[in-house]
């Protein structure tokens, strides 16, 4: 079964023991939400002219939303944009697609973007979010936040070119701090990058909180965190609702396709696929890795989230051996659920000398972490082999040598 066949599901909460209450801060007026036609945080890159003519013409407008778990909450922006759209244009026939995945960074978001949104029908809009996630899940440097944003963003241009996107940059306590003295986070620069190359419409959420913090509009608490209030996402929604509106007054011809300008990176993830485990061929003496389903009877230690219960696992503990996978591609790696046992695996790319990878994530510790994990880049054009084993030693914090390996991924 493949991922893509269960993304309606809400946030998966992790409950901490010991935690006092906090005092609740009092509702923040929702006027405050409302974002101005001047507001500089909202950069419009495009008419949005194809959404609009396929509403009016009645077609059916195919909204997809690509993001972490700010994105799978069911009741923020994936939730208010929609009623806005229902509520002002009742004639219209809509449909949309939550792609939200709690953790998952952009890398994971273009390997996944065709199997979690192209597949599910013929996109019109997309709105993608990986701002948070690139900087605090993934810790990723300016170039991974490019490969995985570009290969978004180039993928969803290369499949539609009248397709229209809304690139959103929320934001964490960390990168509220760097905007508040003028600097730009990593990944939100990276990203910024990247709409500007491809001519995307941004709408930068960091920015708005910190400039409505400066000016006493409403504050950090008010907004409501990393993963923010109703109030918040009301900020968010009104910032999308309005770069579309907004667009919609340049008034171009809705024929007209995007530019596809050349690479800002050859590495990026543009043709970016998840190849199913069940393609990956067992050494002679790779025979102790086992397939299934993700269960607690394949991953005995840690929380496993219930989006991924339904997928299918390759699972490799200490002395399973090697287990190889034949692809045509430019990069390899894999989506694995990273846990308390999570080892260290050892990658040869054509026979050639080993590469370490350590699965254990900070987060690991009690969860099986969802995370993608590349073993190989910049390969040359063509058919190349990946083999895999794990080894004797283990992060200091991990229980084991395991790894769980739901899909891999390969760079076309």
């Amino acid at each position: 079964m493949h991922l893509s066949r269960c993304l309606t599901l809400g946030l998966c909460l992790l409950v901490l023991p010991g935690l006092a209450a906090k005092k609740k801060s009092p509702p923040a007026d929702p006027a405050l939400a409302v974002i101005s036609d001047s507001n500089s945080n909202v950069q419009v890159r495009s008419s949005f002219s194809n959404l609009r003519h396929r509403i009016d013409a009645g077609k059916e407008v195919h909204v997809a939303f690509l993001g972490g778990s700010i994105t799978q909450n069911t009741r923020g922006h994936t939730a208010m944009v929609p009623d806005w759209f229902r509520t002002t244009y009742p004639q219209a026939k809509f449909k949309f697609t939550y792609a939200g995945k709690s953790s998952t960074c952009s890398t994971s978001g273009a390997f996944r973007f065709r199997d979690h949104v192209w597949d599910q029908g013929h996109v019109d809009l997309l709105i993608v979010e990986f701002a948070v996630n690139d900087d605090q899940d993934a810790s990723h440097a300016a170039r991974e936040c490019v490969r995985g944003m570009e290969g978004i963003v180039r993928q969803m241009r290369t499949l539609n070119p009248l397709a229209e996107i809304v690139m959103v940059h929320f934001v964490n306590p960390g990168m509220l701090e760097l905007v508040a003295v003028g600097k730009t986070p990593t990944s939100i620069a990276a990203h910024q990058k990247v709409a500007e190359h491809y001519e995307v419409t941004t709408v930068n959420v960091a920015a708005e909180v910190a400039d409505a913090e400066k000016q006493k509009r409403y504050g950090w608490p008010e907004y409501g965190g990393t993963h923010p209030k109703s109030f918040g996402y009301r900020v968010a929604s009104n910032m999308i609702i309005s770069a579309i509106k907004r667009g919609w007054q340049k008034k171009q011809n809705p024929n007209k396709p995007a530019k596809v300008p050349a690479l800002l990176d050859e590495g990026s993830y543009t043709k970016a696929t998840f190849v199913d485990v069940s393609k990956a061929e067992f050494s002679s003496n790779g025979k102790n890795w086992k397939r299934g389903k993700v269960s607690r009877e394949l991953i005995p230690l840690g929380a496993i989230r219930a989006d991924y219960l339904p997928y299918p696992l390759l699972r490799g503990e200490k002395g399973s051996g090697t287990v190889t996978l034949t692809f045509n591609g430019t990069a390899v790696g894999a989506f694995v659920l990273a846990g308390p046992d999570a080892g260290i695996i050892e990658s040869r790319i054509d026979g050639g000398p080993p590469a370490r990878h350590d699965l254990f994530h900070r987060f690991s510790g009690k969860l099986n972490y969802p995370r993608s994990v590349m073993f190989h880049t910049d390969l040359s054009t063509g058919e190349h082999r990946v083999e895999l084993r794990l080894i004797d030693d283990r992060n200091p914090k991990s229980q084991g040598h395991a790894a769980n390996i739901m899909f891999f991924e390969v760079n076309q």
